[in-house]
């Protein structure tokens, strides 16, 4: 018999090459025989599998399928023993560390030369990655047919290509009818341009972030929305699309609008309450001036006879009211902006002193301390309403100190600021109460609130003095004293 060398050297040649492929791959690539005991294997299923290469000559194939896949176990010994193949089969097998490997598995069988079944090759494609991949595939898919919100993707040409739920609830079109469409079935005529933006970002690689828009529904209402646009990536890194986001904000577009037409019917409200303020302060001004006026005249008439206490007490009730009503004049022009300052040069030293000997004659169980730094500070300012602040602090001073004590007033200058302050042993203020104090009718709290007041007083005493360009302050503890300073500027022509 003759023996052909050319086919042996063909043979020979095409064996080195195959198991050169079969160890070079990534594949894991195991040979057994019919009973599934491996004869050989690859490097690439020592590096899936765990083991040695001594150790899988000693497994049996199928001791790498897990107990819960009994059923395969079968059907592929029922292959390998039909000598039929299998081609890319989706299963799990078992590493040597129990963990499981996703793998696309191919059977081929082997035969020996005479055509003889004589076992079979098992290939096992990791496909892990692919695995992960398509968990986080299904996750992002759940969480987009989940969302409360509307989510729209489509192609830098403007049409749509997914539509998920929220989409359908928000404008009302089911998925399969705007699937292919423009997005501009959403957006009004008006607004269509806001597109042609929306695209030229996405394009640019700039995302759109909480862009506050309108869109039209599919029964023809509007929606707003709050709108996030990101560019869709290839697995190349070109943008092929945008995703949209759409968060519909039309229940706090409306609560927006609702609190604006309140707050505009609260300023009409209040600027009806000013001019009744303004209308009944000068209303009631009149028929005291004249009442306070024939009450002094009775007053002198009757001083000659006898002294007759209960005129004067209606004097000074008299006096009270239209100071009351004085006070309120001057909040309704301080809220319509219309108070006017009327500016001259007076001694600061001279007002406080004349204003503390008055009100000093007021009470017996206080003794009022004047202490000022200079024996005159000249300044330019409204003397009226300057002298009206001072007496307010005084008064407030004896009236929240009931047990009498001293009452300590200074005034200074202080770097082109001529100041004020007066200081009480009273009752105090709370501290929570101290920043609100300059407010229009604000009530200190606690044992202050059962001393009779308007909460007047020291908001307009703050208001004149920031008219002046000056501060005010309060400093305070409780059942100690409080002390009351204002600064404004000695020259404010």
């Amino acid at each position: 018999m003759k023996t052909d060398f050319r086919k042996l050297i063909l043979d020979s040649h095409y064996n080195s090459v195959h198991e050169a492929i079969v160890a070079a791959s990534d594949d894991a690539i195991i040979s057994h025989d019919l009973n599934g005991k491996i004869s050989n294997c690859n490097n690439g299923a020592i590096q899936m599998f765990g083991y040695s290469l001594p150790e899988m000559k000693g497994k049996n194939v199928a001791d790498l399928i897990p107990d819960e896949r009994k059923l395969e176990r079968q059907m592929i010994g029922e292959n390998i023993k039909k000598g039929e193949k299998l081609f890319h089969f989706d299963t799990i097998r078992i590493t040597k560390s129990g963990t499981e490997k996703y793998v696309l598995l191919t059977l081929l069988p082997i035969f020996d030369n005479e055509n003889n079944l004589i076992g079979a090759t098992q290939i096992f494609r990791d496909m892990s990655f692919r695995r992960l991949a398509d968990e986080k595939q299904a996750t992002l898919a759940a969480i987009v047919s989940s969302s409360d919100d509307a989510i729209v993707s489509k192609t830098l040409n403007g049409i749509i290509t997914s539509w998920n739920g929220a989409a359908t609830s928000l404008f009302g079109y089911q998925e399969e009818e705007v699937l292919g469409k423009h997005i501009s079935i959403i957006i009004p005529k008006e607004r269509i341009e806001e597109e042609t933006v929306i695209i030229n970002n996405i394009r640019a690689g700039k995302k759109v972030d909480h862009f506050e828009t309108v869109r039209v529904a599919k029964d023809g209402t509007e929606r707003y929305i709050s709108l996030t646009v990101s560019p869709i990536k290839s697995s190349d890194g070109r943008i092929i699309g945008a995703s949209k986001v759409a968060r519909d904000i039309s229940v706090r577009v409306e609560a927006e609008k609702q609190r604006k037409l309140f707050i505009e019917r609260l300023q009409e409200l209040n600027d009806y309450k000013d001019e009744f303020m303004v209308m009944a302060s000068h209303e009631l001004k009149t028929p005291l001036t004249v009442i306070s006026a024939n009450l002094q005249v009775l007053k002198q008439m009757l001083d000659k006879h006898a002294t007759v206490p209960i005129v004067e007490k209606v004097i000074n009730k008299v006096f009270k009211m239209s100071e009351l009503i004085s006070n309120l004049l001057d909040v309704s022009k301080i809220q319509a902006g219309k108070l006017e300052l009327s500016r001259s040069d007076f001694d600061f030293v001279k007002v406080i002193r004349d204003v503390a000997n008055n009100l000093q004659e007021t009470t017996k169980v206080h003794d009022l301390k004047f202490n000022p730094q200079e024996n005159a500070l000249e300044i330019f300012a409204d003397q009226e309403r300057i002298e009206h602040v001072i007496m307010n602090l005084i008064g407030n001073a004896i009236k929240y100190s009931p047990d009498g004590g001293d009452i300590l007033i200074a005034a200074g200058t202080d770097g082109g600021q001529i100041w004020f302050s007066v200081s009480d042993e009273g009752i105090g203020i709370p501290e929570n109460d101290l920043e609100n104090i300059f407010q229009r009718f604000y009530r200190v709290r606690g044992s202050a609130s059962s001393f009779a007041g308007s909460g007047i007083g020291l908001y307009l005493s703050a208001e004149i003095v920031k008219k002046h360009g000056g501060s005010i302050k309060a400093e305070s503890i409780e059942n100690k004293g409080t002390t009351l300073k204002f600064s404004i500027p000695a020259n404010a022509k």
